[in-house]
């Protein structure tokens, strides 16, 4: 890849990334929104879940408008990556924000409570964790800042774009334009 063409990328992956932003913001709001209602936490799930099916179509316009319809494999998984890069960037900054100055504490209250019920200690112990380890979990969350949580979820982003990228590009690469020209002149 040529600086130029890596520039393009890098450019059309900042653009694409400030989309799959807003596509995480509207899901984390639902989601919020959805520790008091659950239909709207649903909503927020079905968002997130859309992130691969987007990043795809990403993929697929950067390669018809930008690429004349070629894109290999690896140059695919680079700007899925960068794509994630950019929205996890911002995704990071606009959780710190929400946590450290509008959420009061909602969040972590929240967990604590979903955590103290019953049904939800029930299952815990299921899956082998004591009362014990519960309530250590729930007094590190609340300890956490804003900044902890953030970081941790712009990580976590960005592991999970190197995963989703593989899979996304396996997809959407073609080594041959879809309507190439035939050559008259070439020989069989």
């Amino acid at each position: 890849m040529t600086i130029p063409e890596y520039l393009q990328l890098r450019a059309f992956a900042r653009i694409d990334g400030l989309k799959l932003f807003l596509l995480w913001l509207a899901s984390f709001a639902c989601y919020m929104a959805g520790l008091r209602s659950p239909g709207i936490g649903m909503v927020g799930m079905l968002l997130a879940v859309l992130t691969p099916f987007m990043t795809y179509r990403m993929v697929r316009r950067f390669r018809d408008n930008a690429l004349d319809g070629t894109i290999s494999f690896g140059r695919a998984w680079v700007y899925v990556f960068f794509v994630f890069f950019y929205a996890s960037l911002l995704f990071a900054v606009a959780q710190f924000v929400y946590f450290a100055l509008l959420d009061n504490g909602f969040f972590t209250d929240s967990m604590s409570s979903m955590l103290s019920q019953p049904e939800t200690a029930t299952m815990m112990k299921q899956m082998g964790m004591d009362k014990q380890q519960i309530e250590e979990a729930i007094q590190a969350l609340a300890s956490a800042r804003p900044i902890d949580l953030s970081l941790n979820i712009l990580f976590s982003n960005l592991f999970i774009g190197l995963l989703v990228g593989v899979p996304v590009a396996a997809f959407a690469q073609r080594n041959t334009p879809r309507n190439q020209p035939i050559d008259p002149n070439q020989q069989p």
